[in-house]
């Protein structure tokens, strides 16, 4: 049972990346160029080379965050659409939190604070939905999303206003002091960070598949009623999610922050945000920490290798963002049912031949 789910979550995670590869490809052919050339300028220069995958593991370390934020709340059937405000917020306070702290404050000390802030502020962001869910049976899609768009007002008013650098050129917020950056490790663009988002990685796995809460997720998602018959503070499970789901967002939004940016500008997120790109990563990953990981990566190659597109062919980069929307077109699709009449079919096939070679090696 097991093997048959695995196989059928694999398969709707390979299928559409397969999928928006193959119409990325004639798009490629019809503009031109050599498709199979393209995607080995793609990956060779974002995988198979030292600096490319080191830049990969870099961008990979958010995303892995947010990813988990995601799939920690999915798993329970609690939908928290508010990963992007969540991260946005912990980034930004996270940031003025470094920008202030005194230059002579111990390096080690500087970053745990400054972590530790963006944490605390993606954990508080995130408990006015989990209250409503948890106590008034408030939709939380619905107060997550719109969440979202009130903390980028409030940043923005924030960022043009009180706290912008006002020797800066663009709107922005003061650079954070040395001792609250983190360093690049040699040449490459990978910093401690990547380490930090691994280490939260290890942890996520454990809870999700190892310990007493994970299995209360599990249960909580598949039904909660049955969950709360059988004992289980369902309103504080509800609660204790969300807190774990948005300090992930902080985290990642703080450690983006002292790793990347040093500063909060409008663009801060990019398009379309960390936040929903851990999204796609989580569905990508079949809200698995495993899947996430390799989600994650992948994902991240995407971004490192579009950058060399245009350097080696005629290709434009913006191949790579057709590819990601087709993937996230291709995931709504679900191909493969644990339920359906292909999987039984599938299973009969493999039966068959390993019957067949069974009687051969018999004879």
């Amino acid at each position: 049972m097991k093997i048959k789910s695995t196989f059928v979550h694999l398969a709707n995670s390979v299928l559409p990346v397969l999928l928006a590869f193959l119409i990325g490809g004639i798009i490629i052919a019809m503009l031109g160029e050599n498709p199979l050339d393209t995607y080995g300028i793609l990956l060779s220069k974002s995988l198979l080379t030292s600096k490319g995958f080191l830049t990969t593991l870099h961008y990979a370390s958010p995303l892995i965050l947010t990813g988990l934020a995601i799939a920690i709340t999915f798993k329970a059937n609690i939908f928290n659409m508010g990963v992007e405000g969540q991260m946005l917020l912990g980034a930004f306070f996270s940031g003025i939190i470094g920008a202030y702290l005194p230059a002579g404050m111990n390096s080690v000390l500087a970053k745990i604070v400054c972590l530790t802030v963006g944490v605390l502020c993606g954990a508080i962001s995130a408990m006015l939905p989990a209250v409503l869910k948890a106590y008034f049976k408030v939709n939380e899609m619905v107060v997550t999303l719109m969440l979202n768009y009130a903390i980028i007002k409030i940043l923005e008013f924030l960022s043009t206003g009180v706290f912008r650098d006002i020797t800066a050129g663009y709107v922005c917020t003061p650079t954070i002091q040395k001792n609250a950056m983190f360093s690049r490790l040699g040449s490459s663009r990978i910093t401690a960070f990547f380490f930090i988002a691994v280490a939260a990685f290890a942890v996520m796995y454990f809870v999700m598949n190892k310990s007493k809460l994970g299995y209360e997720t599990t249960a909580i998602g598949k039904n909660p009623e049955f969950a709360e018959a059988t004992g289980m503070k369902v309103h504080k499970k509800i609660l204790m999610l969300m807190a774990i789901s948005g300090a992930l967002s902080g985290l990642a939004g703080a450690g983006y922050m002292m790793s990347e940016k040093f500063k909060f500008t409008l663009d801060f997120s990019g398009n379309p945000g960390l936040g929903w790109d851990g999204m796609l990563i989580a569905l990508l990953g079949a809200h698995s920490p495993v899947g996430i990981l390799i989600a994650a990566v992948f994902y991240a190659a995407l971004k490192t290798g579009a950058d060399n597109i245009n350097l080696y062919s005629m290709v434009p980069k913006e191949i790579v963002a057709v590819i990601q929307g087709l993937i996230i077109l291709f995931l709504s699709i679900k191909f493969l049912s644990e339920n359906s009449v292909t999987g039984p079919k599938i299973r009969s096939l493999f039966a068959k031949l390993t019957n067949r070679k069974a009687g051969r090696e018999n004879k």
